[in-house]
């Protein structure tokens, strides 16, 4: 008993270390200017929407939100779609220096992504795509971890069903399509979730390749509603966090018992 007395102190500890600031946030959010300086801290807010609405306001939010849907829309669909088929190809095919080439790929998942800022801003304003959904979005559809994720997990599948697929006259395409991707619904889930928040939350390449509000996405909204209205209006502030942070999170939410078993399922498969 006190040992279990003791994991639930040390449960509600962690727990407390990372919920504390997303309920001050969302406390904060809802809160009237009067209160979020007031001491002891009011920590049951009297409930108010004019914080959204002076974010909203504030900076071209209706922009940020079309421009961040779109880059997460095109751009997860386009890196999942490549991280499927280059696993298909590393976990099935066979060609030449296959094992050098994968480990290549194991190899930029090491890399920092800054290191290719400035040769991918070059590439970009070499083709004319500065401040374009092009520029947004292209550079970013090579994900290693999920290419990593997807060929794990293909190899976990029994061979025997793509053999079977094979001696019916199925071909990569089919097979992939008809066989493989519906026993990789939770993997593929997890992926898609993956990729898409980090879609959604990208920050410096969307700082850096676009220079009108008219391309700014939410991340980088967050910073122009920081410079509209300085330190001291932490509502709207966090009004605006919140409006960022809210589809993502529901996403989550839906799909975290498809992450927990995707993100496990092959981990350990060489």
């Amino acid at each position: 008993m006190k040992t279990r007395a003791i994991q639930y102190v040390v449960l509600i500890g962690v727990a407390a270390v990372f919920l504390g600031p997303l309920y001050w946030l969302l406390s904060t959010a809802f809160k009237q200017p009067t209160q979020i300086y007031q001491w002891p801290p009011a920590w049951w807010p009297h409930l108010t929407w004019e914080n959204f609405s002076l974010a909203w306001k504030a900076a071209p939010f209706d922009r940020f939100f079309l421009n961040s849907t779109i880059i997460t829309v095109i751009g997860t669909a386009l890196k999942v779609v490549n991280a499927v088929l280059t696993a298909y190809a590393f976990a099935y095919l066979r060609f030449p220096f296959k094992k050098i080439l994968f480990f290549a790929v194991l190899g930029a998942m090491m890399v920092p992504g800054h290191v290719t800022l400035l040769p991918n801003y070059l590439t970009v304003a070499t083709l004319g795509w500065i401040n374009t959904y092009a520029g947004l979005i292209i550079p970013g559809i090579g994900s290693a971890f999920a290419t990593f994720l997807m060929r794990q997990h293909f190899l976990t599948l029994p061979t025997e069903v793509t053999d079977a697929a094979a001696v019916d006259g199925a071909g990569h395409l089919r097979t992939l399509w008809r066989v493989v991707l519906p026993m990789s619904r939770p993997m593929l889930i997890t992926v898609v979730v993956i990729t898409a928040v980090e879609e959604w939350n990208n920050f410096v390449w969307p700082l850096i390749v676009t220079n009108t509000a008219s391309m700014r996405t939410l991340p980088v909204g967050l910073l122009i509603l920081k410079d509209e209205e300085g330190l001291a209006a932490w509502g709207t502030i966090m009004a605006g966090t919140l409006l960022v942070l809210a589809p993502m999170l529901l996403i989550f939410l839906i799909a975290q018992r498809y992450i927990v078993g995707g993100i496990t399922a092959g981990a350990l498969k060489g």
